[in-house]
């Protein structure tokens, strides 16, 4: 058995906002209210395709091994399940890499998810867990939570430190990005099995949503006419990273309420596999 390390460009961007109800509507997603979900949920293993076997007299007839996780379906239950992860697997071996992406952000609604993905199911799920992700991050930095109060005790801390009182704009408009690790994927006789898979979350600036809403006082990031100003909003996305982001990480790789994410990250997974191993094949020649 030999270990194939596998890097799928599988991106999901997001922004540190509140989605409005309108943008989801356009997709017609069934989306819960922000009341309804938990910033921290219980841990859950879904339902996942843990390996894909490939005929060799057929590469197009696969058999798949369904790890069936926390679930406890019955048998129709089970079986509509297994289709919708098959579905993933599809979607994922017929789409290049390059397009699956969701960004579902208020601010650049042009640039929301790929037609050829939005069209499929994978494409609609992964719009609803970035949903999800924006009303996470929000509670996280809610200043009720544990996590909110040591954010915000730090920044205003800075604050103080650096104007002598804490009545100053902290901008916290920034874009969280979940992108896979390094997946460990155990190949032998035309099987794969997947061993490991992480995914990481990690902050970038969103510059071109910022620049387009420089005054807006709501979000922070209107101008404060200093270096001072560039000091404070840096130490704010410092200390998403090091406070609000561990958490999200974590949620993401554990939590309930991201499991579709893991359920599409494993599918894709596999479909990056096969279609490497078709390009080196016979027929990919």
């Amino acid at each position: 058995v030999t270990k194939k390390f596998l890097f799928l460009f599988l991106v999901l961007s997001f922004i540190v906002n509140l989605i409005t109800p309108s943008l989801a509507q356009e997709v017609d997603l069934k989306l819960p209210a922000p009341s309804k979900i938990k910033a921290i949920s219980k841990p859950f293993a879904p339902a996942i395709i843990r390996a894909v076997t490939v005929n060799p007299k057929d590469p197009f007839l696969f058999d798949f091994i369904i790890d069936k996780g926390d679930t406890n379906f019955d048998p129709e239950a089970f079986e509509a399940e297994t289709q919708k992860l098959v579905k993933y697997f599809l979607a994922a071996l017929t789409i290049p890499e390059t397009d699956l992406w969701v960004n579902l952000s208020p601010y650049e609604q042009d640039s929301m998810v790929p037609q050829v993905l939005g069209v499929t199911e994978l494409g609609k799920d992964l719009l609803i867990e970035d949903y999800y992700l924006k009303q996470v991050t929000a509670q996280l930095t809610n200043p009720n939570t544990e996590t909110g109060k040591k954010f915000w005790a730090l920044a205003y801390a800075k604050a103080q430190e650096l104007y002598g009182n804490t009545k100053v704009p902290i901008n916290t408009f920034s874009k969280v990005w979940i992108v896979p690790d390094q997946a460990v994927v155990l190949e032998k006789d035309g099987s794969a099995f997947i061993a490991d898979s992480y995914l990481k979350v990690f902050l970038d600036q969103d510059y071109l949503a910022i620049k387009k809403n420089l005054d807006n006082k709501e979000i922070g990031t209107d101008k404060i006419g200093s270096e001072k100003a560039q000091d404070i909003n840096g130490f704010s996305s410092d200390l998403i990273r090091q406070v609000v982001l561990p958490q999200i990480e974590k949620e993401v790789n554990v939590g309930e309420n991201f499991a579709t994410v893991r359920q599409i990250y494993s599918s894709a997974i596999l479909a990056a596999w096969y279609k490497k191993r078709l390009k080196e094949s016979l027929l990919g020649k």
